[in-house]
């Protein structure tokens, strides 16, 4: 019998046990949360992504359930060195081990180096692929070497001339002070 399996409401166990693939490529659109951190609206972009389940024995002997994501996306971000649009390529490549609940997967994560998720009947295999990328933004995108010049000072000859033509404030009050002895 061959399953058909649905991303947005993934049988993280069935997916396991057939030792299932899934692959796609998407609108970055598709994905609101990723999309908002854009410089720029990116209607060409696409988010490729695979996704491969195994089940591998636990410390018991009992299967458990692994979902190996690769997901991959270049997509343009504001350079926060010249404040111009910078594409960046963001990639996940992360191996999940699934736990039976929440009380299990919290124990389990903390013991473990892997990522440790619930695994449910309807899992949001999109929602992970996104929350993954959106990991993957670095902190501070920039340019190699920017395509413009990045002015470092700025400069304004108003300023200046106003700055001079007032008087020194400490100045003032010296001429406030009495002379010693007076």
């Amino acid at each position: 019998m061959n399953r058909e399996f649905v991303p947005s409401r993934l049988d993280v166990t069935g997916f396991a046990e057939a030792a299932a693939t899934l692959s796609g490529s998407d609108p970055v659109a598709d994905y609101a949360r990723l999309s908002a951190e854009l410089a720029e609206p990116a209607s060409e972009a696409q988010v490729r992504w695979t996704v491969q389940g195994e089940n591998r024995p636990g410390s018991e002997g009992e299967p458990v359930a692994w979902l190996h994501l690769h997901a991959e996306s270049t997509l343009p971000f504001v350079c926060q060195r010249c404040l111009a649009p910078v594409s960046i390529d963001l990639e996940v490549d992360r191996w999940f081990r699934f736990a039976a609940d929440e009380e299990a997967a919290a124990i389990e994560d903390e013991e473990s180096d892997e990522d440790v998720l619930v695994a449910a009947r309807d899992f949001d295999l999109k929602g992970l692929i996104e929350d993954e990328l959106l990991m993957e933004i670095p902190v501070t995108p920039r340019h190699e070497v920017c395509p413009e010049p990045v002015q470092l000072s700025a400069a304004d000859d108003d300023f200046e001339e106003a700055n001079e033509a007032r008087p020194n404030p400490f100045a003032v009050l010296g001429g406030l002070k009495k002379p010693k002895g007076g």
